[in-house]
C-alpha cells in the first residue's frame, strides 16, 4: 500500500511544507538536520472528516494497518526525517512526532515498538501506516492489512520528543505551547501544541542543546542520524486471537444522543448495538455495527457511514 506523505499530496500543513521543502532542497538558506524537527500539528481534514493532532501520551487504540513499501524510500516525512522501509517508522493521524508506539498485531501477538515520523494513513479505515519493516516483523506483508492495538509509550515518547526540539528552530518552538516534553507517568495528557507557518532558517538556541537528552534506556535501539530508531526486536504477547471487527460510530455520554445516532443508521439499514463502556468517571453509550466478517467489509460499511455524514466512525477490533 503506497504511503499518504503530507509533502506529496494536497492536504498539508503550510508549516510542515515549509520544513520539508528546506531540508529536500539542500540550499537556499540554512537547511534543517535530517534527523527531523518536533511538531504535533493543527487540525486537518481529508476525505470529508477532521482530525486533531495532540499530545496524547494516554492513546490507547485498536483498529486496522496497512504498510508502506520501498516506492517511498528517501522521502521526506512530515517532519523532515527521510523515509526508509527498512527502519521501524510509521505513520499516524494525530500523535506527536516524533514519539514511540507498541504496534500489537491482534491475531497472532506479534509487537514491535516503531518510530512515528509522519502524518497518514489517507484511509479512513486505517489506524497507523507502518514501513515494510514492520510489516514483516508482525507478519503481515504479504496480506497488506492487520488488526492492531496501537499504544503510546509516554516516558519514552518525552524523551525522544525532549531531543527532537533540540534540533527545532526557536521560531518552531516559539509556536508550540508548554514545556519541553519530559519522562513522567503513564496517563498524562498535553495540550494541542498547533505548528503553523514558521519561518524557517534559525538555529536552535544554544540553551537547548548544551545538555544532549539521552535516548529511552527501556526501548532497544539506536541512534541513527540522530534519531533514536528501535531495534527490529519481535515480542510475543498474549492475544485472544480472532478477534471481531466494528464499525464504531461514535460515544456519546448519555442514552438520548446514542439512541438518535441508532436511528440514522437504521436509515441505512445497518444492525446497530448500543453498549455502556466506562471512562474515567464517566459512562459512555458505546455505538457500533458489526461485527463484521472482513476488513474489506468493514471498509466498505465505514466509507458508507461516513458518507452518510457520521463523520466521526472508525474501524475497531474487539
Amino acid at each position: 500500500m503506497n504511503r499518504w506523505r503530507w509533502l506529496r499530496g494536497g492536504i498539508v500543513l503550510v508549516g510542515v511544507t515549509t520544513l520539508a521543502a528546506c531540508v529536500q532542497s539542500g540550499g537556499g538558506g540554512v537547511g534543517l538536520p535530517t534527523s527531523g524537527v518536533y511538531t504535533v500539528g493543527k487540525p486537518y481534514q481529508i476525505s470529508g472528516v477532521w482530525h486533531y493532532p495532540a499530545e496524547d501520551y494516554r492513546y490507547d487504540e485498536t483498529g486496522v494497518a496497512s504498510w508502506s513499501g520501498p516506492e517511498g524510500h528517501a522521502k521526506t516525512t512530515a517532519n523532515g526525517e527521510i523515509f526508509n522501509p527498512d527502519e521501524l517508522t510509521a505513520a499516524h493521524k494525530t500523535l506527536p512526532i516524533p514519539s514511540l508506539a507498541r504496534v500489537i498485531n491482534l491475531d497472532n501477538g506479534r509487537s514491535v515498538v516503531v518510530r512515528i515520523n509522519d502524518r497518514g494513513p489517507n484511509a479512513n479505515g486505517r489506524i497507523i501506516d507502518l514501513s515494510r519493516r514492520g510489516a514483516q516483523l508482525l507478519g503481515f506483508e504479504s496480506s497488506g492489512s492487520a488488526k492492531v492495538r496501537v499504544q503510546i509509550l509516554a516516558e519514552e515518547s518525552r524523551a525522544i520528543a525532549a531531543a527532537a526540539r533540540q534540533s527545532t528552530p526557536t521560531t518552531i518552538l516559539a509556536q508550540t505551547d508548554g514545556p519541553t516534553p519530559k519522562p513522567a507517568p503513564r496517563g498524562m495528557i498535553e495540550a494541542d501544541n498547533p505548528l503553523a507557518g514558521p519561518t524557517v532558517g534559525r538555529a536552535p538556541s544554544p540553551s537547548l542543546l548544551a545538555t544532549p537528552v539521552p535516548p529511552p534506556a527501556t526501548v532497544a535501539g539506536a541512534v541513527v542520524g540522530g534519531r533514536f530508531v528501535p531495534a527490529p526486536i519481535v515480542a510475543e504477547l498474549p492475544v485472544k486471537g480472532r478477534e471481531r471487527l466494528f464499525v464504531q460510530v461514535g460515544s456519546p455520554g448519555n442514552a438520548e444522543n446514542a439512541n438518535r445516532i441508532r436511528s440514522r443508521l437504521a436509515a441505512l439499514g445497518q444492525p446497530v448495538s448500543v453498549a455502556a463502556a466506562p471512562s474515567g468517571k464517566q459512562t459512555l453509550q458505546r455505538v457500533r455495527v458489526g461485527p463484521l466478517d472482513s476488513v474489506d467489509r468493514a471498509d466498505a460499511l465505514l466509507d458508507q457511514i461516513i458518507q452518510a455524514g457520521l463523520t466521526e466512525a472508525k474501524i475497531v477490533v474487539d
